[in-house]
């Protein structure tokens, strides 16, 4: 499929709607995007007529449902070009599988004094759990400051790593600010596991694990385009054999008896209880929608409306963009003097247009940025130049009401 703005743009009903008498500009896609109808349609589909419990029933629902269930796993597998297709471990959304990989792999393994190195560019879902084991265990969190253009060299991660290292967590592209960090270079430069959040790379460019040479990547179903509730935690193989298991119940297990349990094979074994199965439906038609029209041809539109945003709001010499290295995505995290972000949020929502305003679950970012909110307008694969042009009028008509 090639990429047409105005027959993706029809595919999501709620892009037609209005807000405050005025179109709406959905620019907040970094906390959750829209969802095109062919997920809808999914949803409904496998609840109206092919819905059940999964896996352990063998009447013909069930099977239904364990096979439109299980197929996701592969969907995922072939969408990050993953090696194996059982090294795709279904979550909730990366929170989750982070958490998933703090307790079930680095908890048993990392002892009092042993280091993880972090970046400032983290968002909290990958910073908290670390915390726990710092907490909880005398873990060490090493901190990596990024450049004043919000851009994260290699080397310089590369260079916090010490002999009591024993991973690195990183995110693949900022939440905030959009930059894109070259985990794959991280990961070729060092024997040290790595952790890379993919919650934003992988809606916005190609991700190619095969190559890619980390040992952990999470994504999250509600901002691919798919249901919340939604994702997944791919971990490779020679890690799987490293983990406990993270929670316990039905599904994870082969055998219980009141002497002891005998656990399920990975990716089963840490996927206890009933999953959030028509989530997990969604997300797989989300996936498939996305590699029909293509990453590449959405990467190209997106970095389109990158450069249009930022020629656009770098005329504005009285707004403040945080963060705006080469390369990165079509997120823009923006401050101006005497006006809160929240004020510059609820003022541009009464012209229809929806950004983010507060610290976006980064704080420590915003700390080395000298800020305590910003307003985030995020862009996404059925956004337009014109919607460019509104936010900046938009932001001009904010300017006018604090100057």
């Amino acid at each position: 499929m090639s990429f047409d703005i105005d027959k993706v743009r029809a595919d999501f009903p709620i892009l037609s709607r209005q807000v405050n008498s005025r179109p709406l500009v959905y620019l907040d896609s970094g906390a959750s995007a829209q969802k095109p109808r062919q997920v809808i349609d999914a949803i409904t589909r496998a609840y109206e007529d092919k819905y059940a419990n999964v896996h352990r029933g063998l009447h013909f629902l069930s099977n239904l449902a364990t096979e439109n269930y299980e197929r996701v796993r592969a969907t995922i597998a072939r969408f990050l070009n993953a090696p194996h297709e059982d090294e795709v471990i279904f979550t909730s959304g990366s929170t989750e599988g982070i958490n998933l990989a703090s307790y079930g792999w680095a908890a048993p393994r990392l002892q009092a004094g042993d280091e993880i190195v972090l970046s400032v560019l983290e968002h909290h879902a990958n910073i908290v759990p670390w915390h726990f084991l710092r907490e909880r265990q005398g873990v060490v969190l090493k901190w990596v400051e990024p450049e004043p253009d919000g851009s994260l060299p290699p080397e310089k991660v590369l260079a916090a790593v010490g002999p009591r290292t024993k991973l690195i967590a990183v995110t693949h592209m900022s939440n905030v600010t959009g930059t894109v960090v070259d985990v794959g270079a991280i990961a070729r430069g060092t024997d040290v596991p790595v952790l890379a959040d993919g919650s934003q790379a992988a809606v916005h460019m190609p991700v190619d694990l095969a190559t890619l040479g980390v040992d952990f990547y999470c994504i999250t179903g509600h901002k691919l385009y798919g249901p919340s509730g939604s994702g997944a935690m791919w971990i490779r193989r020679e890690r799987q054999a490293e983990m406990r298991p993270f929670m316990g119940g039905g599904d994870m297990i082969r055998t219980v008896t009141r002497e002891g349990v005998d656990y399920a094979d990975p990716p089963l074994r840490f996927e206890a209880g009933t999953p959030g199965i028509v989530n997990q439906i969604g997300l797989g038609a989300a996936l498939e929608y996305l590699m029909d029209l293509g990453m590449e041809n959405i990467a190209a539109h997106e970095r389109s409306l990158r450069d249009y945003a930022r020629d656009r709001l770098r005329s504005l010499n009285w707004l403040q963009v945080q963060g705006d290295a080469p390369g990165k995505g079509a997120i823009f995290s923006m401050t101006m003097q005497g006006a809160h972000a929240h004020d510059l949020s609820t003022i541009l929502d009464k012209r229809g247009i929806a950004v983010r305003a507060g610290s976006h679950c980064a704080m420590p970012l915003m700390e080395f940025f000298g800020i305590t909110a910003s307003a985030r307008a995020s862009f996404a694969m059925y956004n337009t130049k014109q919607e460019v042009d509104a936010l900046v009028e938009g932001l001009s008509f904010c300017r006018e009401l604090f100057a």
